[in-house]
């Protein structure tokens, strides 16, 4: 498919600057865009490779005034981030979804499927599941029984989803993942571990994407909850009767214990830890590699460092650690200097 800078200026209320008639068929970071493909500029530190860029339509923001001459065509928007997504919404919309039910899957007689559904080969489900309708199921997923999938939910091959779980609509989990393995339940009995029962399940709400490789356990009792418009990275593990707030994003491999409540539109770092049973407010921003052992009270808190504390407090702290050198190297020759005048008496 291709697009003419005019075409696409006109999709997203934006101007062209250059020539109208320039087409693209393909997009291209910045960096290493080529002849016929859209790239954007949205962050400042890659503003250098518009003037060496080779693509053919780079997107703008309103806010970038160029100090030399470019040679692609530009289509300046009110922001290039935000509009570059979606035109990537309007490429993806026109992709054809695959529907039919391919002749190796196996799906239980007492099983519901909905409308425009797709089935892939080995994909498996089982007794008393609903699936709703234009749901994708790529080959080889499982899906358990009493699972519920609701409308235009698509899970990616290799997808795992135990008995009683529950997707809402609009979802999006990719490969490897599993929803609703056991939770990490043992009790400690004569110098062993019992295994508690975990007879609970997941409920994930609407418009949620799991990456691939997570694992989301179900509930001893009661529901591990995966609230509206959360978003997961890769390699997340979220252990049971966890609830995530909506609309809050968790970078790769980070790992929330058992029984803890994260709030709503907060933001985890890569590979943040949080104990178990603990509550986090709002809108909390965790960085990256961060260890929270307490509760979070109040809404808006930034947190970072092991174990984490005020993200403010943390960079004084690594501007004086940083200083720690220069401060020994002082008292020492403090030290001598004082030495010296006790000998001189």
């Amino acid at each position: 498919m291709e697009f003419t800078a005019k075409t696409i200026a006109e999709f997203l209320k934006g101007t062209v600057i250059g020539n109208p008639d320039e087409k693209v068929s393909d997009v291209a970071p910045i960096e290493n865009g080529k002849p016929g493909t859209l790239a954007f500029l949205a962050n400042p530190k890659y503003a250098k490779h518009i003037y060496t860029t080779n693509a053919s339509i780079v997107l703008i923001g309103k806010d970038f005034k160029p100090d030399k001459e470019i040679k692609s065509t530009l289509v300046q928007v009110e922001d290039a981030y935000k509009a570059f997504a979606s035109l990537l919404d309007l490429y993806q919309s026109m992709i054809p979804k695959k529907t039919g039910i391919d002749s190796r899957a196996s799906i239980s007689s007492t099983a519901s499927v909905g409308e425009n559904c797709y089935i892939g080969d080995f994909a498996y489900i089982g007794e008393n599941s609903k699936i709703g309708s234009n749901v994708q199921i790529y080959p080889q997923v499982y899906i358990g029984d009493n699972v519920i999938v609701d409308d235009n939910t698509i899970l990616y091959p290799g997808v795992k989803i135990y008995l009683n779980c529950k997707l809402g609509k609009n979802c999006i989990i990719h490969s490897g993942t599993v929803i609703g393995s056991d939770g990490f339940g043992f009790a400690p009995a004569d110098g062993s571990y019992k295994k508690i029962p975990q007879i609970g399940n997941v409920v994930i709400e609407d418009d949620v994407e799991i990456g691939s490789n997570c694992s989301i356990d179900r509930a001893t009792m009661g529901s591990t909850t995966i609230k509206k418009g959360v978003k997961l990275d890769n390699l997340v593990q979220i252990a049971h009767n966890v609830e995530i707030g909506e609309s809050t994003v968790m970078a790769a491999q980070v790992g929330i214990a058992g029984s803890t409540k994260i709030g709503a539109n907060c933001l985890f770092g890569g590979q943040v830890g949080v104990a178990g049973h603990l509550s986090i407010c709002n809108e909390v921003k965790v960085g990256a590699q961060a260890g929270i052992g307490k509760n979070v009270k109040i809404d808006g808190t930034a947190l970072w460092g092991s174990p984490a504390f005020e993200y403010s407090k943390v960079t004084r702290s690594i501007a004086a650690y940083k200083a720690l050198p220069d401060l020994v190297t002082r008292i020492n020759q403090l030290e001598r200097e004082i030495k010296d005048l006790k000998n001189e008496k």
